[in-house]
C-alpha cells in the first residue's frame, strides 16, 4: 500500500509539472513571436531616415531649416504629382484605368516588401513567386468581370473573349486553387509559422489594394467626374490639413499621427467643402466629365459623349430662411451633383483621414518611417494612397445606393444574346404587363 501511495503521489507531482511547463512553451512562443514584430524590417528605420531629396533640392534650400526645407520639398513635389494628375486626366478614361493598375501594383508591391523584411521571410521558399501569382489570380478575376459588365458587345462578339467570359469564375477559381495547392507543397517544417503568416499577410494585401482599386476603375466608369472629385477632395484636404496644421497647429489629434493636429483637420474640412463645392460647379458642366465612360463598338474606342443627366443640370433652391438674412440671398442656382459633393467632400475631411492614421499605426506598428522611398519628402506610393483607398469604397458604395439605377441599354445587351424563342418569351410576357397597366393598347397590339 505504501508503495502505491507514493507512485500515486509520482504521478500527481508529474502531472501539476506539466502545467506550468506547457504555459512556459506558449510564453516562449509567444515571445518569439513578439520579438520578430519587433526586429527593425531590414534596416528600414534607418532607411526612412535617409535623405532621399534629390541633390538639385538640397543645394537650393540648403540654408534653410530641416523644417522650411520639408515644407519646399514636399510643396514642389506635390504642385508636380497635381501637374501630372491634370496630365492623364487630359489623356482620357484609357489611360487613367493604366495609371490606377500601375499605382496597384506598385502599392501592392511596397506592402509585401515589408512583410518580406520584417518577417525575415528570405529563407522562404516560394514566397514572392506566389505573392505575385495571387495579384495575378485575383486581378484576372476582377478585371474579367469589369469586361463582361462593360465591354459585353464586344465580348460577344469575338468568340474567344465569349467562352473566356463564359467560364471566367470557374476559370479564376481554377487558377486560385493552382496556387493555393503551390503554397502547400512549398510547405517546409522549419518555417511552418512565417509561411502563414506570408500567406495571410498577402491576401490582406490583395484584399485592401486591388478590391478598392477596382472599385476606382467602376467609379471611373460611372463618369470622370465621379473618379476626379472624390480624389481632389482627398488630395485637397491632404494639402490644406498639412497648410493650416503647419502654420497654426497647436493642439494634438491623435497618438498614431504626432504631427497630426485639430487646427489642421478642421481647416482641411472647411477648405475641402468649399473646394468640392467650386471644382463640382465648374466639371458637371463639361459632358467630358459627367457622361458614364462607354466602350463605342463601331470605332472600338471609349466615348464620353451623352445628355447629361439632371443630375448635370442647373436647378433653382430656395435657401432657408435663415441664412437668407445673412447672405440676402433668396434662390441660388447649383447642380444637384453639388449637394451629393457635400458628402463625397465631408467624408473625404472626416473619415478618409482615418485611411492614414491607419497606415500610421501600421508603419508604427513595424517601425518604419514611411512604405517606401519612391518620392522625396513624401515617401511611398502608398504614403499618398492611404486615404484614397477608404474614399474609393465610399464613392462605389454612395454611387450604388443612391445615385444608380437600372440601365435599359446593358439589359437590352443581354436580351439579345438569348435564343429567339427566349427572346420571343420574353417579349409576350412584357407586351402582357404593359397591357394589363394600360401603356399598349389592343389595337396597337393588332396592328
Amino acid at each position: 500500500m505504501a508503495e502505491l501511495r507514493q507512485r500515486a503521489g509520482r504521478e500527481q507531482n508529474a502531472e501539476e509539472n506539466k502545467e506550468p511547463e506547457s504555459a512556459a512553451r506558449v510564453s516562449r512562443e509567444i515571445t518569439s513571436d513578439s520579438s520578430e514584430m519587433k526586429t527593425d524590417p531590414g534596416g528600414s528605420s534607418a532607411s526612412g531616415s535617409v535623405d532621399d531629396t534629390p541633390e538639385v533640392l538640397n543645394r537650393a534650400f540648403s540654408k534653410l531649416s530641416s523644417r522650411w526645407k520639408n515644407w519646399w520639398v514636399r510643396g514642389i513635389l506635390t504642385m508636380a504629382m497635381i501637374l501630372f494628375f491634370f496630365i492623364i486626366i487630359y489623356l482620357g478614361p484609357l489611360v487613367l484605368m493604366m495609371i490606377v493598375m500601375c499605382v496597384q501594383i506598385k502599392c501592392f508591391q511596397e506592402i509585401i516588401m515589408i512583410g518580406y523584411n520584417v518577417y525575415h521571410s528570405y529563407d522562404l521558399p516560394w514566397f514572392r513567386t506566389l505573392s505575385w501569382y495571387f495579384l495575378l489570380c485575383v486581378n484576372y478575376f476582377f478585371y474579367g468581370e469589369t469586361v463582361t459588365d462593360y465591354f459585353f458587345t464586344l465580348v460577344q462578339r469575338e468568340e474567344p473573349l465569349r467562352i473566356l467570359s463564359k467560364y471566367h469564375r470557374f476559370i479564376s477559381f481554377a487558377l486560385y486553387l493552382t496556387g493555393f495547392c503551390m503554397f502547400v507543397l512549398s510547405l517546409v517544417k522549419k518555417h511552418y509559422r512565417l509561411q502563414f503568416y506570408m500567406f495571410a499577410w498577402t491576401h490582406v494585401t490583395l484584399l485592401i489594394v486591388v478590391t478598392q482599386s477596382h472599385l476606382i476603375i467602376h467609379n471611373l466608369f460611372e463618369g470622370m467626374i465621379w473618379f476626379i472629385v472624390p480624389i481632389s477632395c482627398v488630395i485637397c484636404n491632404d494639402i490644406m490639413a498639412y497648410m493650416f496644421g503647419f502654420f497654426f497647429g497647436r493642439t494634438p489629434l491623435i497618438k498614431l499621427s504626432p504631427k497630426k493636429t485639430w487646427e489642421g483637420f478642421i481647416g482641411g474640412f472647411f477648405s475641402t467643402v468649399v473646394f468640392g463645392l467650386l471644382l463640382s460647379y465648374v466639371m458637371a458642366g463639361y459632358s467630358y466629365f459627367v457622361c458614364p465612360v462607354e466602350f463605342n463598338n463601331d470605332t472600338n474606342r471609349f466615348t464620353v459623349d451623352c445628355e447629361p443627366s439632371e443630375l448635370f443640370q442647373l436647378q433653382e433652391y430656395h435657401i432657408p430662411s435663415v441664412i437668407q438674412s445673412i447672405f440676402g440671398l433668396k434662390t441660388v442656382h447649383m447642380y444637384p451633383f453639388q449637394i451629393h459633393s457635400i458628402a463625397l467632400s465631408t467624408f473625404a475631411s472626416l473619415i478618409g483621414p482615418f485611411g492614414g492614421f491607419f497606415a500610421s499605426g501600421f508603419k508604427r506598428a513595424f517601425k518604419i518611417k514611411d512604405f517606401a522611398n519612391t518620392i522625396p519628402g513624401h515617401g511611398g506610393i502608398m504614403d499618398r494612397f492611404d486615404c484614397q483607398y477608404l474614399m474609393a469604397t465610399f464613392v462605389n458604395v454612395y454611387i450604388a445606393s443612391f445615385i444608380r439605377g437600372p440601365n435599359p441599354s446593358k439589359l437590352i445587351q443581354q436580351l439579345l444574346t438569348l435564343r429567339p424563342d427566349q427572346q420571343v418569351y420574353i417579349f409576350n410576357t412584357l407586351k402582357a404587363h404593359l397591357v394589363d397597366k394600360g401603356m399598349v393598347s389592343v389595337s396597337g397590339e393588332e396592328a
